[in-house]
């Protein structure tokens, strides 16, 4: 019996110690985000079609069919996803995520935190673009580093992501380290140029303006095992609403484009987005 009130209280411990709301990874998700915002430029200026004259075409249509010339430029962005549904691979569980990000303007600088759990255990992850070095963490039970992925690749998948978004923050678009090429009225292609390392991807458009997807072959899947492989990346947008004025996408979809049939891993809806000046 003395045993058995051991245990059970160890695992009393254990339950209560997964239920407190901090943990370190989002103790370091909240450092970085005050650093990133610390980088922040404030700005007073709007966005004029001035700034938009050298953009192709669809790109144009873009900035003008959101409502986003004369409204303020952002310093930076939150955007907030509740109840995503992610995929944890091709054949494997898809699991409820709750994702909170942070994306820079003058400095391409990203950090997303996950909030979720892995068969009632906490699970957290951290993605982090800064001082142009990318990372991917996941931790298991607020302690234990499932995987911690660093070096080039993570460096240049983080900096092609920052692309892939740079219209969710239309300031980030009109920054000198991206350069924009005419595709065709629905089509452009943009490349993005940081700390010696370049990548690029291709935007698609509705004939209005909207922004649809983004397709790049710059990023590599990664497993929860630390596995990675080569594999054409696109992220989708789609189900746009006004807030504040502007038109902003809900519903953002991420999907590896694998041989044997796409994947879609991140089901976002109902995203929130927030600007700050």
């Amino acid at each position: 019996m003395v045993v058995l009130g051991i245990v059970i209280g160890v695992f009393a411990l254990i339950v209560m110690f997964f239920m407190l709301p901090g943990s370190k990874t989002k103790r370091e998700f909240e450092e970085k985000a005050e650093t990133l915002i610390v980088h922040a430029q404030t700005s007073e200026e709007v966005f004029t079609l001035e700034d938009i004259a050298h953009l192709p075409l669809p790109v144009q249509r873009f900035f003008t069919y959101c409502n986003i010339i004369g409204k303020p430029k952002m310093s930076y962005m939150r955007a907030s996803f509740k109840d995503v549904d992610f995929s944890l691979g091709r054949g494997k569980p898809t699991i409820k995520i709750d994702y909170t990000q942070y994306n820079g303007v003058k400095i391409p600088e990203r950090l997303a935190y996950i909030d979720s759990s892995l068969y009632g255990i906490p699970f957290q992850g951290l993605d982090t673009y800064l001082l142009g070095k990318g990372s991917m963490k996941g931790v298991l039970a607020k302690s234990f580093t499932l995987f911690d992925q660093t070096g080039a690749f993570m460096d240049s998948a983080c900096l092609v992501t920052i692309l892939a978004e740079s219209l969710f923050i239309p300031a980030v678009a009109l920054q000198s380290y991206i350069s924009w090429e005419d595709v065709d009225d629905t089509h452009a292609k943009a490349t993005i140029s940081y700390y010696g390392i370049e990548c690029s991807g291709l935007f698609t458009f509705s004939n209005e303006g909207l922004m649809l997807s983004f397709t790049t072959n710059d990023r590599r899947a990664t497993g929860m095992d630390g596995s990675s492989q080569a594999v054409p990346w696109t992220a989708m947008l789609s189900d746009y609403s006004l807030k504040n004025g502007v038109l902003l996408p809900t519903v953002l979809q991420a999907v590896w484009n694998y041989s044997e049939g796409d994947l879609l891993y991140f089901d976002g809806r109902n995203v929130e987005i927030e600007y700050f000046n």
